[in-house]
């Protein structure tokens, strides 16, 4: 079992214990996406896929926060806010900003990336290298700018 589908089940444990009805409801939610996920595909997944997982989750509780805040929905809008909380403990530290456009300007210079059709490549290594510790949205913009320059 990988590390992260282990904490996840522990935190569901110790929450159960805690009497936090709301909060393991969120984690179970989380949880059963990743079997459902490894029932699908037929194998387990690793920790670099359940934090896919847990990324998908939080882009689809974020989209669902800012439709409910637009439509003024703050009762929906904070229990969407109240589950982001809980997925973000299971995510990595996320990287500042100052330290991904380091990142990303050091890969473009290894890989001698000089234009847009650079840009695939580039977002590939960065992807990884990043992996649950920035939003692939952002790395994607700073790569634009930083190729158009």
């Amino acid at each position: 079992m990988s590390q992260l589908k282990q904490t996840l089940s522990d935190t569901i444990k110790t929450s159960m214990k805690a009497r936090e009805l709301e909060r393991v409801k969120v984690l179970r939610n989380v949880q059963s996406v990743v079997k459902q996920i490894e029932i699908d595909r037929q194998t387990e997944l690793d920790d670099a896929q359940v934090l896919e997982v847990l990324q998908k989750q939080l882009k689809q509780r974020h989209e669902s926060l800012s439709i409910f805040t637009e439509n003024g929905r703050d009762d929906l809008a904070s229990k969407e806010q109240f589950e982001i909380d809980i997925i973000n403990e299971f995510m990595p530290k996320q990287m500042d900003d100052a330290e991904l456009a380091a990142l990303v300007n050091t890969e473009i210079k290894e890989q001698g990336a000089t234009s847009m059709r650079d840009m695939g490549s580039v977002m590939g290594v960065l992807k990884n290298k990043t992996a649950g510790r920035a939003d692939p949205a952002l790395i994607s913009k700073l790569v634009k700018d930083a190729l158009q320059g």
